[in-house]
């Protein structure tokens, strides 16, 4: 047994039979939270477009590569354990990499070549709890077969978080601050 297990939230949270009486709503445990393009994407949505990629001029987004300008873009996943369970809670930014890194992640994922390495990257979305002025440093690994990569921060509280894990609390923040606050819905019936 996990030591959340003892929290009752943590216990609803993971209910799928529990109805939310004032909201109707069920949950199944932890869910991630992704980003449709970098921040820097000037041109709306992906969803939005309801296409499997989005061209405007020489800049095109796709839901795993994003080119804007010269500039380079991988979707990726950011870990976060949940400090007293087994879980992890995932991000799904998108992160700047070198020319070389973006095509030799492209020859990976089409069988042209193999041996994606990963390498130097910046996180490119401002994630709740976690914002920052300038770019996060980060190492891009490659995930595991027809997975995306991972990104590891460098430094700074994002990298503590992803060493040392992030509290339930801190967890819900951040469902709050990406505007699902479910804090109320996991509270006694």
């Amino acid at each position: 047994m996990t030591l959340l297990a003892l929290d009752a939230r943590w216990r609803r949270l993971h209910d799928e039979t529990r109805v939310c009486p004032q909201s109707g709503r069920r949950f199944n445990g932890i869910f991630d939270i992704g980003y449709d393009h970098p921040d820097s994407w000037p041109h709306g949505d992906l969803a939005e477009a309801g296409t499997p990629d989005l061209q405007v001029g020489e800049d095109r987004l796709s839901s795993d590569l994003c080119r804007i300008d010269e500039d380079r873009f991988l979707k990726c996943v950011l870990p976060l354990p949940i400090r007293g369970s087994d879980e992890v809670f995932f991000f799904g930014p998108w992160a700047s990499v070198q020319p070389d890194t973006f095509y030799a992640y492209i020859d990976e994922a089409t069988g042209a070549a193999d041996g994606f390495e990963g390498g130097e990257a910046w996180l490119m979305n401002d994630l709740p709890g976690f914002e920052s002025e300038d770019p996060i440093a980060c190492a891009l690994q490659p995930g595991d077969a027809g997975q995306r990569p991972v990104l590891i921060a460098l430094s700074g509280p994002l990298a503590e978080a992803q060493e040392n894990g992030i509290s339930f609390d801190q967890l819900l923040d951040i469902y709050a601050a990406s505007g699902d606050d479910i804090r109320p819905f996991l509270m006694a019936d």
